[in-house]
Order: structure tokens, then sequence, then C-alpha cells
């Protein structure tokens, strides 16, 4: 296949994807009773050439999630303009300077440590950053994120910080294949953000990704986090 043919193949099975996850978002929102104007779709952009990036953005995806501080810096310049970014990968405190001033949103928040490097590099910068909390919901040793019982105290702590606003939380739950596991976990982080409300007014809850988005947008999801299912499945190139 000549090199022009297999890029407009790749661009069109962006299309083609993306055309169905819209669909099914539409269904979950309408079994959910919730217009589908509450679900924002985040392109997660691991790995992804900017070319089939930008194929998402001009079929109107607003919002990219990137996940490693350097691959984005390397590839900024190369996405649309209007592209508003978000930050959802963990981040080092030493690397928080590299980005505040480069995104909308970090969604990866998940201790105080980290809270305050960002309000005080924010600071420098003479904006507030609007941060989520990661909250591990499934309990998972290899995830990061904060515990729903250490949740409230990390919340009013971050609440006293002054250049970060918070404007929800985020979760990475265990894969579940399993559709009736999928909504017990959602339905647990459900309740956890709704509960939460009590200690902070917040309009974000970020959670859902390929696999389990549909499920997410039934539970309240307002940003679910899409990579392979939009860009197909990722390409890792081998170590030195």
């Amino acid at each position: 296949m000549e090199p022009d043919a297999a890029v407009q193949e790749a661009q069109n099975a962006v299309l083609e994807r993306l055309r169905t996850i819209r669909e099914n978002i539409a269904a979950a929102c309408k079994a959910a009773g919730r217009p589908e104007k509450g679900v924002t779709l985040m392109a997660v952009t691991k790995t992804v050439d900017p070319l089939l990036i930008n194929t998402a953005c001009d079929a109107g995806v607003k919002v990219l999630g990137e996940n490693r501080v350097q691959e984005f810096l390397s590839k900024r310049d190369a996405y649309r303009k209007d592209a508003e970014v978000q930050f959802i990968g963990h981040l080092q405190t030493n690397k928080v300077r590299q980005i505040v001033d480069k995104v909308s949103v970090i969604q990866s928040v998940d201790s105080l440590h980290l809270a305050s490097e960002i309000s005080k590099q924010a600071e420098k910068c003479g904006i507030i950053m609007p941060v989520l909390l990661e909250v591990n919901i499934g309990g998972e040793e290899s995830k990061s994120g904060v515990s729903p019982e250490e949740l409230p105290g990390l919340m009013e702590d971050v609440l006293r910080l002054p250049n970060v606003k918070l404007s929800g939380l985020m979760t990475i739950p265990p894969p579940e294949p399993d559709v009736a596991a999928q909504d017990a976990v959602f339905e647990r982080m459900q309740a956890l953000f709704e509960d939460m409300q009590k200690i902070c007014r917040m309009d974000t809850l970020s959670m859902g990704m390929s696999g389990d988005y549909a499920s997410a947008v039934r539970h309240g999801a307002t940003i679910v986090r899409i990579g392979s299912a939009l860009f197909g499945a990722r390409y890792y190139p081998p170590k030195n």
C-alpha cells in the first residue's frame, strides 16, 4: 500500500471508531437519563501520531489527555492550536514546572506534596490551576491514588492551597471484563463523588476508558478518557 493510502486508511479508521464511540456514549446517556452534552470525550494520545490526533480534533474532539511529560512536550507544537490539553498521567513533582502553564487541568493529583508543588509553580506563572484528585477506588497496590478513606482529609488540605482549584475526582478502576462488575465499581465511585460534595462543590468526575466507558457514563462520568478504542492498539517501540 502506498504511504498516502495507508495514512488515509488510518485516518478513516479513527473516524469510524469515533462514530462508534459517540453512538455508545449517546446510548449510555439515554439509559441513564443524562444529556449527551454532559459527557466530554477525551482522546488519550500516548504513542499516537499527531496526524491522527488532529484527525480526531478535526472531527470535533476538543480535549486531549497526555500521560507523559516529555512525549507531550515533543508533540504539542504539532497539535491543533485550539485543542485543550489535560494531563492525566502520573506526575513527578520535579516536572510540574514544565507543564503547569501548558495544560488546562492536572487530573492525577494523589498527594498534598504534589498539589503543593502545583500551587507553587502556578503562582509563579500567575495562574490558578484546576486539579482533580485521583482516587484508587479498587485499592490496587500497583496503582497510584488516594484511598476513599483518605480522600476527605486530602480534599480539605488541597482546598487551603492558594493557586489550585479543586474541580473534581478521577479514577482508574480495576479492569473488569464483566459489565456487572464494572457497574459496581463505578457505582461506588459515583456515590463517593456525590458524598464529597459536602466538602467541596465539584463538577468533574473523570472515569472510564476504552473498555468500560459506557458503564462509566451510566454512573455519572463527565469525562471519559479513550485511547485504543479511538486510535487502535498502541505501538511501543522496543527498548534499546
